[in-house]
Parts: structure tokens; sequence; C-alpha cells
């Protein structure tokens, strides 16, 4: 599936666009990955400042692997991504990847290596949000938006 990205890029360059074109997704991910790695891991233009990690899991219904950019946020020298997709009603399809199978590689700055991704159980959830929420404000405004649970997950080193 093509719905990867970050929700700040989602947000400057037009939710419904993204979302209903496939083919400018799939566009915008590959030059953010292109960007990514030909300056070590930075990105700008609505990514400027963000903390990016290339994520590469297998498809769920393709088992073909997936590369997608996303935020990653680290509380307490943890690694989290939020499936936020800007708020809108269904996940990002690497929440279902990493439903189907928890094993991934990451690209964070120069840096790869393996990962489990471990989804966060609702009785950690909420303190977790707070947290993230305090690192990154807009996550609030997102979780307004739908009645879903923002889906949290850690990844840990595999």
């Amino acid at each position: 599936m093509a719905e990867h990205h970050t929700d700040a890029a989602i947000s400057a360059i037009g939710r419904s666009h993204l979302r209903d074109d496939p083919e400018a997704l799939k566009a915008f991910n590959e030059n953010v990955v292109e960007e990514f790695r030909a300056n070590g891991g930075k990105v700008g233009g609505p990514f400027e400042g963000a903390d990016i990690v290339l994520l590469t899991m297998t498809g769920a219904k393709s088992g073909r692997p997936r590369l997608t950019p996303t935020e990653y946020f680290t509380v307490d020298g943890r690694l989290f991504i939020v499936g936020s997709y800007g708020g809108l009603p269904r996940n990002p399809a690497w929440v279902h990847n990493l439903r189907a199978d928890a094993r991934a590689h990451v690209e964070i700055g120069t840096d790869t290596y393996d990962v489990i991704a471990r989804e966060v159980p609702p009785d950690e959830r909420d303190a977790l949000f707070t947290q993230l929420v305090e690192l990154a404000p807009r996550l609030a405004g997102y979780q307004a938006k739908t009645v879903r649970k923002l889906p949290l997950f850690e990844l840990h080193s595999a």
C-alpha cells in the first residue's frame, strides 16, 4: 500500500491529495527517501527539524518489502513511532504491516539495523501518549480528529 508518510508532510502538502492519489504519495515518499539517504538522514521542507526513520517491513498482503519514511520519537532512550495518519479515520498501511510481521529494518541518520516492533498495549499507551504529546503537541490534535486510538509502536533492536 502506498499510505506511507509523516504527518507533518501530509499537513504541509495536502492531506486529501496524497490520500487520494497513491502515485503522488509514492513519488513523494521516494523523494523523501532519496533526500534522507543523500543527506545522512536529514530532510527539509515539511520535515525540517523532524526525526525521521526509514522503516522497511514486509507487506502484510504482498509479502514484499515496503519502505516508509515516518517520524520517530525518543522517550527515556526508547524509540517510538505513532500511527496517526494525521488524524484520519484509518491507520496508515505500515500499522497493518507491523501487526502482521513485527520484524523490520530501520535507517536512522547513517545507522541501519534490524528491529522488532512492539505495539504498546492499552495499559501503557495513555501515559506514553501524554509524553509524546509533550514532544509533539500536534499529536493531540490528530487524536482529537478521530475516534480510533492512535497506535504506538516501540522499535527494539533485534
